[in-house]
């Protein structure tokens, strides 16, 4: 079994003022089982390297393999976040804005906005916060169909489809739509099947989801609130977590937790095991900490806030919980530091 990773995003952790790798270690050694993990290094004013926003040119594509081709499929999207193809080879494309946050109070959060305006392309030119379609019948690569699917959403991300239900994980709440196979658009409203942690901080608002193999739960993805809890761990009451919801009834529970932004949630076809990418922390230097991929055991504590990969303690969280470190379990395969993964699928 080989694993796809989706990169994307590359070295957005600068938006929590932790910097790129700034070349002062090897970033193949932090990819791996074993990554390399150096002092902890703390800045009055982190190193910071912003990332050159380029685009592509007309006609411009990325050079793959010799014998494979790669072009765009579409374009004119606002804020694309996430994909998910249905069962007759439909491309659903979730665009989406972050929803408003609270005010910015303190220094540090000023300049964090400051920094990601400089990060960022910015320019709302459109509408967001739906679903666009996208169907290519002939399969040529050209979309003969590119229409608005789901609209009015509140900032989606995560998409799985059961039977004829279709979620969708808002920032707050999972929703459920009907759906028939060949729909190109729905109308009809959504029923929320349960509130997911939202505002009014919401700082990791995107929600993963995907449905178990059998159907009866759907798991969701929620981010910290922070990069390490300065907020207050009251703003951090079930999130870091990956939630599970039953189907059937709504009820959910907390399935495991301790991860800091969990993104990409996908089964392994062979094991079923549970799999996710990580967003880790920022602001321990430009070699900590490895965001990661790793499968994800029930009732599993994985470090965040306390400690990462493993039993390495933040000495920044007040008060210590030396009783969870040594709960905290190593993460399957690190990514190296600051690489902001999303994506994580299997190739059979």
């Amino acid at each position: 079994m080989k694993f796809l990773l989706v990169r994307a995003l590359l070295c957005s952790s600068l938006l929590s003022l932790a910097g790129c790798n700034d070349g002062s270690g090897d970033p193949r050694a932090q990819v791996g089982v074993n990554p390399t993990l150096p002092d902890i290094q703390q800045y009055l004013l982190p190193p910071i390297h912003i990332a050159r926003i380029v685009g592509w040119k007309k006609d411009e594509a990325p050079t793959v393999a010799q014998g494979l081709q790669a072009k765009a499929f579409a374009t004119g999207l606002q804020h694309p976040r996430s994909l998910y193809v249905l069962a007759n080879g439909d491309v659903l494309v979730v665009e989406s804005k972050a929803p408003k946050g609270a005010p910015i109070k303190r220094p540090k959060e000023i300049v964090m906005g400051f920094v990601e305006s400089w990060a960022t392309s910015g320019g709302d030119t459109g509408a967001s916060n739906r679903i666009t379609l996208l169907r290519d019948s002939n399969g040529d690569g050209v979309p003969e169909t590119q229409s608005v699917f789901l609209d009015h959403l509140n900032s989606p991300f995560g998409v799985a489809l059961v039977g004829n239900d279709l979620y969708v994980a808002n920032t707050d709440a999972i929703v459920r739509y009907p759906y028939t196979e060949g729909d190109t658009k729905i109308t009809a409203p959504g029923t929320v099947l349960t509130p997911l942690p939202g505002g009014p901080i919401d700082h990791h608002w995107t929600k993963s989801l995907v449905a178990s193999p059998d159907g009866s739960k759907l798991y969701a993805g929620v981010g910290s609130n922070s990069n390490i809890t300065e907020n207050g761990m009251e703003a951090e009451h079930n999130r870091a977590a990956i939630l599970e919801v039953d189907r059937a009834s709504g009820r959910w529970r907390v399935f495991a937790s301790g991860l800091r932004n969990p993104n990409g949630l996908t089964f392994e076809p062979q094991t079923g095991a549970l799999w996710t990418v990580v967003n880790e922390r920022d602001e321990l230097g430009p070699d900590l900490v490895p965001d990661y991929m790793t499968s994800v055991k029930d009732g599993g504590f994985y470090g965040w806030p306390y400690s990462y990969y493993g039993q390495h303690v933040d000495p920044r969280v007040e008060p210590q919980r030396p009783d969870l470190v040594a709960k905290a379990i190593v993460p399957d395969y690190a990514l190296s530091s600051h690489v902001a993964p999303l994506g994580l699928a299997f190739n059979t």
